[in-house]
């Protein structure tokens, strides 16, 4: 009997430890109906300073714990957390570091200036993301990004990560919505994120580190792309097109079921047939 196909869902914001956006309420109902159509899942989102630990029962995973990540010549802590959402019969892993997580805002300031550090919050997720599926010893098929602070995963997941046996077979899918693309992060944000296998050629379109070059760099190494919103910010939709991706049109989200996930698990079926 043929093995299910395992999708690992990495979420910028889950429903309903986030506030109800449209990327939120995706990454709330779509793991579930993949997993209802008989997919495994796991999910993965940041754990934002915001979140009740209290009130959503989340809990340290000690054995997933415990590790270092250099970014910038510092160590940072990885520590993993779990909650339940035990309607959907899932569990949403987290992703934490109370120098990089444990704040009163999420991207944001109070007078509303930019985080100096998110370019570094973004690679230390996608890293922690990458590190503890290795740890679970889950092996993905497809893996799904979507929202900003994901966009750092597909190049280390295709770059530097592409020889372990978890993922030499995995197909990323990216999401995209038209969010934070005038975003300005730290001008030495790709010299960050370099570590072996990965060359500064690779992330050359983060030469100017913003926003919409940040999610060039997420479809630079995606091998598919779904419209997130209706109509996507033209200069994404045209790089997309000139790469040749795969690209699944706005449906719109529903919550618990509705056309969109039997639209999204056929993409994801389409992608891993390519792979065969």
């Amino acid at each position: 009997m043929e093995e299910p196909a395992r999708v690992l869902f990495v979420n910028s914001e889950i429903f309903p430890y986030m506030p109800e956006t449209d990327i939120a309420v995706l990454g709330r109902y779509l793991p579930q109906g993949i997993q209802e159509s008989g997919k495994e899942i796991r999910s993965f989102m940041p754990r934002y300073g915001t979140i009740n630990e209290r009130r959503n029962q989340l809990h340290e995973v000690i054995r997933l714990s415990g590790m270092n990540l250099v970014i910038d010549n510092s160590d940072r802590p990885l520590v993993i957390k779990v909650s339940s959402i035990s309607s959907a019969r899932m569990q949403v892993y987290f992703i934490d570091n109370e120098d990089y997580f444990h704040r009163k805002f999420i991207y944001q300031d109070a007078e509303g200036n930019d985080f100096k550090d998110n370019d570094e919050r973004a690679i230390f997720f996608a890293r922690g993301v990458l590190e503890t599926v290795k740890k679970l010893r889950w092996k993905p098929d497809i893996v799904h990004c979507q929202g900003w602070i994901s966009h750092v995963l597909p190049v280390y997941l295709k770059k530097v990560y592409h020889e372990d046996p978890i993922f030499t077979e995995a197909k990323v899918v990216l999401s995209l919505y038209n969010e934070r693309l005038d975003a300005r992060f730290d001008e030495h944000m790709a010299d960050k994120m370099m570590m072996e296998n990965l060359r500064p050629e690779d992330v050359a379109v983060l030469g100017q580190a913003d926003g919409i070059n940040l999610a060039k760099l997420a479809i630079q190494y995606a091998d598919g792309i779904i419209a997130g919103v209706p109509e996507i910010d033209p200069r994404l939709a045209d790089y997309a097109k000139s790469l040749r991706l795969p690209i699944l049109p706005y449906v719109p989200i529903t919550k618990e079921g509705g056309p969109y996930v039997q639209h999204y698990n056929q993409f994801y079926d389409d992608l891993l047939k390519r792979r065969r």
